[in-house]
C-alpha cells in the first residue's frame, strides 16, 4: 500500500453511494473536494459530524467545494443512517456517502490504520484542489470529532495563498493579516502586489492586510 503525500494526485475510483454510483474524478469536476471517512454508521460522533457538514452546505459552496463521506458499511445501512442524522441533527444530508464495503476507497487512501482498528476507517480528511492534487490531510482517532471550522479555514488559506505571494500565520482566520513570503524581496513588486502597505516585524517577517481571494 502506498501512502499518499501532499502534492500527489488523488486516486480515482468508482464506488456506490447514497446518491448513486460515483466516478470520483468526474464527480469532482472543477471543484475543490473534501473527502472524509468515518469508522462506522450509526455511531454518535460520526452522526454529529455528518449533521454539521450538511448544515455547512452554503459555506462549502461559497468556496467552490464539494464534500463526500466514506464508510465501510453497505448502502442499505447508509440510507437508514441518513434518516437518523436528519432527525437527530435537524438537517438534511445533502452530499453523498460512499458505501465502501469492499474497502476499495479505504485502501486507496490508506484510511484503515491497523494500530487503531483492523477493519474500520479512522477519521481521515483529504482536501483536494480542482487539479485533483492532494493539498492537505488531517487524521483523527475515532474518539475525536473533527473541527469543521478548521477544515474551512484550511481551504480559505489554500485558496488565498494560491493566488497571492503570502502565507497565513498562526491562528489565522479569513480577513486577518497575512505574511508576505520571504522570497519576495523586490520593493517595487511588493508595493504593486500589496497597495495597502505592510509592516515589518523583523527583516524576514513582513505582515500585510489580506488581499482579496
Amino acid at each position: 500500500m502506498t501512502t499518499l503525500r501532499l502534492g500527489d494526485t488523488a486516486p480515482d475510483f468508482q464506488q456506490d453511494s447514497t446518491e448513486g454510483p460515483i466516478s470520483f474524478h468526474k464527480w469532482a469536476g472543477d471543484a475543490w473536494v473534501v473527502l472524509f471517512s468515518h469508522p462506522a454508521d450509526f455511531t454518535p460522533v460520526c452522526t454529529t459530524e455528518l449533521g454539521k457538514t450538511a448544515l455547512l452546505k452554503d459555506e462549502f459552496a461559497k468556496r467552490g467545494a464539494k464534500v463526500i463521506a466514506v464508510s465501510v458499511d453497505p448502502i442499505d445501512s447508509h440510507h437508514g443512517w441518513v434518516k437518523d442524522i436528519n432527525e437527530t441533527q435537524n438537517c438534511t444530508v445533502n452530499f453523498p456517502i460512499l458505501a465502501d464495503a469492499d474497502r476499495k476507497v479505504a485502501t486507496l487512501y490508506d484510511m484503515i490504520h491497523p494500530n487503531a482498528s483492523a477493519n474500520a476507517t479512522v477519521r481521515s480528511v483529504f482536501i483536494i484542489d480542482p487539479k485533483k492534487t492532494i493539498r492537505a490531510t488531517i487524521t483523527y482517532p475515532a474518539s475525536t470529532g473533527r473541527n469543521f471550522d478548521e477544515i474551512l479555514r484550511v481551504i480559505d488559506s489554500l485558496q488565498l495563498t494560491d493566488n497571492h505571494k503570502v502565507a497565513t500565520p498562526v491562528n489565522w482566520q479569513d480577513g486577518d493579516e497575512v505574511v508576505i513570503v520571504p522570497s519576495l524581496q523586490d520593493p517595487a513588486e511588493i508595493a504593486q502586489r500589496f497597495p495597502k502597505g505592510y509592516r515589518t516585524v523583523k527583516p524576514y517577517l513582513r505582515m500585510t492586510p489580506q488581499p482579496n481571494r
